[in-house]
């Protein structure tokens, strides 16, 4: 994909977790594909899911859930994994500075373990003014079976 758009004046910016997320101390993304992913200049994000970060680790120790648990929950029940992800990455991307706020667009592609299914144009928000976040069009979403 990074090579379609080189020289088209995306911005791309991939999305990863934080590291420690499977392996205390250890990030997911090999320096090697990260290194590649920069010389083909995407930029790279690693943060904390920003609907689940430590609100899982209260809800994991003292049981319950937390109201941004609820709104994970409820993008995945409703429309999915990817569009989940999708939200989630566009506020990371914007908490991170790597993508401008405001009455603008972007389009946002996640999926799950298997890959990008999912593709949506976006108005980005920083996590304090999340219902500002608006999906304005959903490009492709799976059928679910």
């Amino acid at each position: 994909m990074l090579t379609r758009l080189k020289g088209s004046g995306a911005n791309v910016v991939v999305v990863t977790y934080h590291c420690g997320m499977e392996k205390e101390g250890e990030c997911s993304m090999s320096p090697e594909v990260e290194e590649e992913l920069r010389k083909e200049g995407a930029k790279i994000v690693r943060a904390s899911h920003v609907l689940s970060g430590i609100e899982r680790s209260f809800s994991r120790k003292l049981g319950g859930a937390s109201r941004v648990e609820t709104v994970a929950e409820a993008l995945r029940s409703l429309f999915g994994q990817g569009m989940k992800v999708c939200v989630e990455i566009v506020v990371m991307a914007a908490d991170n500075g790597a993508i401008p706020c405001g009455d603008l667009e972007v389009i946002a592609a996640a999926g799950s373990d298997s890959g990008a299914d999912t593709a949506c144009i976006v108005r980005p928000a920083h996590a304090n003014a999340f219902f500002k976040l608006e999906v304005r069009e959903i490009l492709a979403i799976p059928r679910r079976r």
